[in-house]
């Protein structure tokens, strides 16, 4: 898909993302809109899956790491048709497959996830099995910025980088705040090029709240240059909500009436003008 169709196709997410939330009484909302757009682009283009046929051996894998921000997944999962707008809309209600968190019962989820600095080790074991068995699927693994605080994550990448993992693909959502305030008050990560570079990975850093960049930096990923892959995605906390953008209390905050109507005028009013 284009890019232009993609930012649309996100914007339709982002719409039904604000729905899924309000309706379920809870939810990470600000972190779901900053990495909605990578979402929308790994499911919608890059990505080898099939919703008719989820546990397919040669699909490509995804791992939610921040798994508090599992109801930008379920809008994803929703749109590309491996569950129905019918579950969807029993998140929050007593006996529901759905949770705060992935889970393996719902099709296209591939692990439960989400005790934070977990999603990477997976990855690269996942990783690791399909270069043992002489697959070419990927592991696609998003990671927050608030979570690079977890030591098993750099322990994750001194094992991807020594076993030449160049087809894992790790993601961070880089939108500067977590639950407690700003990345760099409460645990400074941003030597993350650096960092990350000198654990021998392929690092590239993009504005992750614009569809092309994010496009361009999936599309040349080298599979073959004996490096695993990170995608430092600088994106806005809250994206495409005015009044949540770039706001710490929105990590987990609820929209009430007016302001779930402003959101969806706001969303609605994008999605027009890109049709």
């Amino acid at each position: 898909m284009k890019a232009k169709e993609l930012t649309l196709q996100a914007e339709v997410n982002r719409k039904r993302l604000v729905e899924i939330v309000y309706n379920g009484g809870a939810g990470h909302i600000g972190g779901d809109l900053s990495c909605l757009n990578v979402m929308t682009a790994l499911y919608f283009d890059i990505m080898n899956t099939d919703p008719k046929n989820p546990k397919m051996p040669e699909r490509d894998r995804f791992v939610l790491s921040k798994g508090h921000c599992v109801e930008a997944l379920y809008a994803v999962l929703e749109a590309k048709g491996f569950i129905t707008r019918e579950l969807v809309d029993t998140l929050g209600q007593f006996n529901s497959v759905l949770s705060g968190h992935p889970t393996i019962e719902v099709p296209g989820i591939e692990v439960n996830s989400g005790a934070l600095g977990h999603g990477l080790p997976i990855g690269v074991g996942m990783a690791l099995a399909a270069k043992m068995d002489k697959k070419d699927w990927h592991t696609f693994v998003l990671m927050g910025d608030g979570e690079q605080g977890e030591g098993s994550i750099y322990e994750a990448a001194m094992a991807g980088s020594n076993y030449n993992l160049d087809n894992l693909v790790a993601i961070i959502d880089r939108n500067h705040l977590q639950i407690s305030g700003d990345t760099e008050d409460v645990m400074k990560i941003d030597s993350v090029y650096d960092r990350w570079t000198a654990f021998g990975w392929d690092v590239k850093e993009i504005n992750g709240d614009n569809m092309e960049e994010i496009l361009d930096a999936f599309h040349n990923i080298d599979y073959n240059c004996g490096k695993p892959h990170l995608i430092v995605s600088h994106t806005t906390k809250g994206y495409g909500v005015s009044y949540m953008e770039n706001i710490a209390k929105w990590h987990h905050g609820m929209p009430n009436a007016e302001q779930y109507q402003q959101a969806i005028d706001e969303i609605s009013a994008r999605i027009e003008s890109l049709k």
